[in-house]
């Protein structure tokens, strides 16, 4: 009891605290005037439907077309039922009949406009129907009322929320015991009861079927969002691989520079001040710049990371990598044009993980075929072509995501490279990359 009190607020004013079952009143009321009465008459074309379902996609293109106007037939087709079912009730010669089912097809008609305001006309028109109806048997639901107000709150409800549909059902409760408590002497039959059980059952269904709906956008969307953050998550994977490597071979580079800086002035008897002077400012600025590399690829490193032991692979350990490849079922011819020469440890890394990827492609989505790699060393840098043939085996090629396509681009990009990648007339499939090589790039020796 004490921690209820501590727990109470006070109101302003010293006035006493409101009780829950006060403030849920409240909430309701709140809700039912947000639901029911704001913007009651508010302009809501039905929008029309998707013609991208599994039966809709079957039929010819003119056909799709109009069937994207299907709830708007069926809305209509169910105002001439409610208009046939109001001149029933009279045998159709009464003019007063032939108004109140003109006005029950306009009611279900407005459904399509303006929906929560359709119901209130629906409200409106069900005693206007029972005044001028003919038949004493049905009270306070002629068969005109019965069919418009039941269409009119399935439509309603499907185009709104659960919790309107049941607002209305409540109000539609509330006027038929209204109606049979006070105006329904001298009706032998009334069929509140009924409307209110089949209503409740068609406003089940489509409760049931926003339940269904929103829970199926709720897993597309979140398949996406995996779909989509999983790809992320590779993309970014091969990111941190590409920059561990380029971190390995620019901080090998780095720090060559800087070690052969400090021992180049040993190396000269009696070297002039400047000569010691621009060796400490190259060495200094390979430190700084060594630090400068770890501190913002480092962030890319796992806890766990551990450098190989053996050095990264290069265009001589391709051979290798050739014939383990034809071991796995894939026959491979190489090709090398231009002077072979030793290229930047960064542009043979990339280039042989970018062989090893179209290979590896090739093997996964091409089972069966042939390949042919072709290196070609120019002027201006290195030149690869990797080429394979459609599947001809009987293996089912396996289905990819494209990250491994992907992984080839940051590879190039990170090389300020270019690359094409794309299907060949014949089925097969085609990845034409280009690397540049500065012609003035010191090699290793020279290093």
């Amino acid at each position: 009891m004490t921690e209820t009190t501590q727990t109470q607020t006070t109101p302003p004013g010293g006035a006493r605290p409101r009780s829950p079952e006060f403030q849920l009143a409240m909430d309701a009321s709140r809700e039912l005037r947000h639901d029911l009465f704001h913007d009651a008459f508010a302009f809501r074309p039905l929008p029309k439907t998707r013609v991208d379902g599994r039966l809709i996609r079957r039929l010819p293109p003119g056909m799709r077309e109009r069937a994207a106007w299907t709830p708007h037939v069926v809305v209509a087709l169910a105002g001439v039922v409610a208009l046939l079912a109001s001149l029933a009730d009279n045998g159709g010669g009464d003019l007063a009949q032939l108004l109140t089912g003109l006005l029950a097809m306009g009611t279900i008609l407005l459904t399509l406009l303006r929906p929560v305001g359709a119901f209130w006309v629906s409200m409106a028109l069900t005693p206007f129907t029972a005044v001028f109806g003919s038949s004493w048997s049905d009270w306070p639901w002629l068969p005109g009322s019965f069919v418009t107000h039941m269409v009119v709150l399935t439509v309603v409800a499907l185009r709104t929320r659960p919790r309107t549909a049941a607002w209305m059902w409540a109000l539609t409760a509330a006027y038929g015991l209204f109606a049979e408590v006070f105006f329904g002497g001298g009706h032998y039959y009334t069929n509140t009861m009924p409307f209110l059980f089949v209503s409740a059952l068609a406003l089940l269904v489509v409760t049931v079927w926003h339940v269904r709906h929103d829970a199926a956008q709720k897993v597309t969307a979140q398949q996406t969002v995996t779909a989509h953050e999983r790809s992320k998550r590779t993309l970014l994977e091969e990111r941190t691989t590409i920059a561990r490597e380029l971190h390995d071979v620019v901080a090998h580079h780095m720090s060559v520079v800087a070690i052969q800086a400090e021992a180049a002035p040993y190396r000269v008897e009696n070297p002039p001040p400047e000569l010691e002077y621009a060796f400490a400012v190259i060495r200094e600025n390979a430190v700084i710049a060594l630090s400068e590399l770890r501190r913002v690829l480092g962030v890319v490193r796992a806890e766990d990371y551990e450098a190989p032991d053996a050095p990264q692979p290069t265009l001589a350990d391709l051979d290798r990598l050739l014939e383990n490849v034809r071991d796995a079922g894939l026959g491979v011819d190489k090709t090398v044009t231009g002077a072979v020469r030793e290229l930047p440890q960064g542009v043979e890394l990339s280039a042989f993980r970018i062989v090893q990827e179209a290979l590896s492609n090739s093997l996964r989505h091409a089972p069966g075929a042939t390949a042919r790699v072709e290196i070609g060393y120019v002027l201006g840098g290195l030149g690869l072509r990797i080429v394979n043939g459609p599947a001809t085996g009987l293996v089912k090629p396996s289905p990819g995501a494209g990250h491994g396509i992907t992984g080839m681009r940051e590879r190039v990009s990170m090389l300020d490279g270019e690359m094409t990648a794309a299907a060949t007339d014949d089925g097969g499939y085609e990845v034409a990359v280009f690397l540049p090589v500065p012609t003035t790039a010191p090699t290793e020796d020279s290093a």
